[in-house]
């Protein structure tokens, strides 16, 4: 059973930095796609970035140049660094991955980010 957790929000100044982990338990694509997301206050949830099939990386336009996600599979790990924070930037994030089948798509609970101005 796959299992992914969400550690790193908090909160944090403007202009200040955060680095959120997810940590994967259970076997799933080594390069598979895996991705952040976030849902803030009255949003709809979107993608913030994500490593797709092959390793090219894509980001949301508002975070580019701020935040960079990263993967490590020896320590199954996705991470996603974020600098520069702005208000706008208060969310829920989630770690997003896929599992072998189609149907396979697995969620974390989410980990608060405040970005206080």
């Amino acid at each position: 059973q796959v299992q992914l957790v969400e550690s790193g929000g908090g909160l944090v100044q403007a202009g200040g930095s955060l680095r959120l982990s997810c940590a994967v338990s259970g076997i799933i694509p080594s390069s598979g796609r895996m991705g952040w997301y976030r849902q803030g206050p009255g949003k709809q949830r979107e993608l913030v970035a994500e490593v797709r099939r092959g390793g090219s990386i894509n980001y949301a336009a508002a975070v580019k140049g701020r935040f960079t996600i990263s993967r490590d599979n020896a320590k199954n790990t996705l991470y996603l660094q974020m600098n520069s924070l702005k208000p706008e930037d208060t969310a829920v994030y989630s770690c997003n991955a896929e599992g072998f089948y189609p149907n396979e798509n697995y969620w974390g609970q989410g980990t608060q980010v405040t970005v206080s101005s």
